[in-house]
């Protein structure tokens, strides 16, 4: 199967565009072994714990970013430029991502076949 990349831009609770993202990367991962995450832009506060959606009657869905690694999904990149312009240098992430600059994020984004940005 293809090399296929998930690009998440959007940030979480605003729009159903970051769960169904994780909906579509946990199904392809049963049927691709590989497969990368990318965290770009607004698409960073995704991986932030401890939000309160229930608070805005929304479904939290963030933790389950945290259970990738058991679906063989390791490759799991953040944009290192977002993360510093919204001073979150210091963030636990719910899951672990390697930091990447802006210009080694494109160029590994680059190398996969088919990517869906959410």
């Amino acid at each position: 199967m293809k090399s296929v990349a998930f690009v998440f831009t959007q940030s979480p609770h605003g729009s159903s565009s970051g769960r169904e993202g994780l909906d579509a990367l946990l199904a392809v991962s049963a049927l691709s072994d590989n497969i990368g995450v990318f965290f770009i832009a607004d698409g960073v506060l995704q991986l932030l714990p401890q939000q309160l959606p229930g608070k805005i009657l929304s479904r939290d869905y963030i933790a389950t970013f945290g259970v990738l690694p058991l679906y063989d999904v390791e490759s799991c990149f953040i944009c290192e430029a977002s993360v510093c312009e919204r001073g979150l240098e210091q963030a636990n992430w719910v899951l672990p991502v390697t930091r990447l600059p802006l210009k080694e994020l494109r160029k590994t984004l680059g190398g996969y076949q088919q990517i869906f940005t959410f």
